[in-house]
């Protein structure tokens, strides 16, 4: 523009000149002073294995050796299944300095992940070119079921509560059947826990200490039929499922009760007998990152029969699976009642949320009103099927996919306290 101004104005094409000599010596300068020997270290730090579903964090750690502060474009190449194309992190770096960056990434299946290599490009303030650096990076990182927040619930089975959802397990007197001491009586305790021979020695009551039974079996079972394929938030209910299950397997091995594990579909996938022993976890876990759905109807005639075949003694059953319909509830009641004269089944399964959101939109056209009608047929058929396995004597729990973890904590701590297995 300059120039075509200094065709009328001789003066203005002599600052043209002046102007383009400035800027072709600066880019020179910047070319020379990026690239005369190699200023920037880095590498990634990644994690042994990730959790699905959970928020990971990765660290890039940068070394600058420039005499100046640089700028950074880093491109890392994460694995496919994160589908983020357009991955970039633009930062600053002091001169002569190091720098730690962290980026969150949030796996949503479970599997292998491999990285690729670390790219940055970097740049002075001056900007007329830039300075491309490539670390080879390349790591393979197994996604496992989500394992970030065991801490969390273990710190819940340790402290018999659960804070979420109000519920407060205390340990009961007179009907546990586990003796734990001898201690003073105090006002409200059941008379028929007053140890006389006790009282008699130290001339004061005392009273017998109960705890719940420990050692007791109990076994997460995992639907893996096509009705468990089903994402809600990006996850199937399959891995809502399999991160409950180590959730709650954790939990009962803390509470020294034998935890257990079994997928089924047409036929069982796989059963891990319930023990309670510290490689009981690594290897829950190890069987749940094997998992897959299918596209098979899940045959729970099959899991009665393998149940009565495997598992003699009477056992806690928490049956993860999904019952849409009340037509496919009743299809599998009678073997649920089977297994209910052997052991005590929990039957878990999902409340469909988009549905549910539903039911709070107001209609704005008629076919909104067929949506919202569709809805509440929906919730009205998840209570039927609760309401219809209670009647049968069958306990059941129906869950966001969300809190499920929490509302199976629950059900647990609650069943433990009123002593059902």
């Amino acid at each position: 523009m300059i120039y075509v101004l200094g065709y009328f104005f001789k003066e203005l094409s002599l600052i043209a000149d002046i102007l383009l000599t400035v800027i072709l010596i600066a880019a020179v300068l910047d070319i020379i002073f990026l690239f005369r020997k190699s200023q920037i270290t880095a590498h990634r730090i990644t994690p042994e294995r990730l959790s699905n579903g959970d928020d990971n964090y990765l660290t890039l750690r940068i070394i600058n050796n420039y005499n100046t502060n640089i700028l950074l474009e880093i491109v890392d190449e994460i694995p496919y299944q994160f589908q983020k194309r357009d991955f970039k992190i633009i930062d600053r770096i002091s001169a002569n300095s190091q720098k730690q960056i962290d980026y969150i990434l949030r796996p949503i299946e479970r599997g292998s992940y491999q990285f690729g290599n670390l790219n940055i490009y970097t740049s002075t303030v001056i900007g007329f070119c830039k300075r491309k650096y490539i670390f080879s990076g390349g790591a393979e990182v197994q996604v496992y079921p989500s394992f970030l927040h065991l801490k969390h619930y273990e710190m819940i089975a340790v402290s018999n509560k659960s804070y979420s959802y109000g519920f407060n397990e205390v340990s009961k007197l007179g009907n546990s059947m586990e003796f734990e001491h001898i201690r003073d009586y105090r006002i409200g305790d059941d008379y028929r826990t007053i140890n006389w021979k006790a009282t008699a020695r130290r001339n004061d009551l005392m009273v017998n200490q109960y705890i719940d039974e420990r050692s007791q079996n109990i076994y997460s079972f995992i639907d893996m039929g096509r009705v468990m394929r089903m994402p809600f938030n990006g996850l199937s209910l399959l891995d809502y499922a399999i991160n409950t299950s180590l959730a709650m397997s954790s939990i009962i091995l803390k509470r020294y009760d034998k935890a257990g594990l079994l997928t089924f579909a047409k036929d069982v996938k796989s059963f891990l007998p319930a023990i309670n022993q510290p490689q009981q976890l690594p290897k829950i876990m190890e069987m749940l990152y094997n998992s897959e759905t299918n596209f098979e109807e899940s045959s729970f005639e099959y899991l009665y029969t393998f149940v009565r075949r495997k598992i003699p003694q009477r056992s806690l059953l928490m049956i993860y699976t999904n019952f849409e319909t009340i037509d496919s509830m009743r299809r599998n009641l009678d073997y649920i009642r089977l297994i209910a004269k052997f052991h005590l089944p929990l039957v878990i399964f999902f409340e469909n949320t988009e549905l549910s959101k539903l039911l709070d939109d107001i209609p704005q056209k008629s076919f909104d009103i067929y949506k919202k009608v569709t809805a509440e047929q929906y919730m009205i058929d998840k209570y039927e099927i609760i309401n219809e396995l209670r009647a049968n004597g069958i306990i059941a729990m129906l869950s966001k996919p969300e809190n499920l973890t929490l509302n199976s904590i629950n059900k647990y701590l609650e069943i433990k306290s009123r002593r059902l297995v």
